[in-house]
């Protein structure tokens, strides 16, 4: 479920991003502390395609993910998904989930741009990430944004194995 971005949102989205945010839809996911977490993203932004559906706004989840990445968990994680036919056939589902919400979530208006400019197969052939290879993990931060609003199993690897929820849901205004 979205809702609709208020002022109070957009100001603390602007702090956690250090810039003045655009090309945003909605907040589609807060802390249990009512702080914006996860943007929903205009599919046709600055008069071009935009596939990222999900963009994680939280400083602290963005952190947190940014120290994992750099021990290597990405590399990691592709090979569980390369060993593991569960892991990649739930994985797989994650990027159909993120695909479907993607143009579940994109008026009409931009549906029409992007089939008319010929867009149309990157959205429906790019995953999670803007990412074609779907064995492929481009960021944490996407796959957690698309876990905290959606349906993603790294997501839950995440909260599971490295304990991600808790620093989401200690996250204070």
């Amino acid at each position: 479920m979205t809702n609709t971005l208020s002022q109070a949102d957009i100001d603390i989205i602007t702090q956690q991003l250090g810039r003045t945010p655009s090309g945003i839809r909605s907040v589609a996911h807060y802390s249990p502390n009512g702080v914006p977490q996860v943007l929903e993203m205009e599919t046709w932004v600055f008069d071009q395609p935009f596939p990222t559906l999900y963009w994680l706004s939280s400083s602290a989840i963005d952190k947190a993910l940014a120290r994992i990445e750099s021990q290597g968990v990405v590399k990691e994680l592709e090979q569980r998904i390369r060993d593991d036919e569960e892991l990649r056939a739930a994985y797989h589902k994650s990027h159909e989930d993120y695909v479907r919400r993607r143009w579940d979530a994109m008026s009409d208006e931009h549906k029409q741009i992007i089939e008319e400019k010929g867009f149309t197969h990157l959205f429906e052939e790019l995953g999670i990430g803007g990412i074609k290879n779907w064995d492929q993990i481009r960021c944490l931060h996407m796959q957690y944004a698309h876990h905290l609003a959606g349906d993603n199993i790294i997501g839950k690897i995440l909260d599971e194995e490295y304990g991600i929820r808790e620093i989401a849901d200690a996250e204070m205004k």
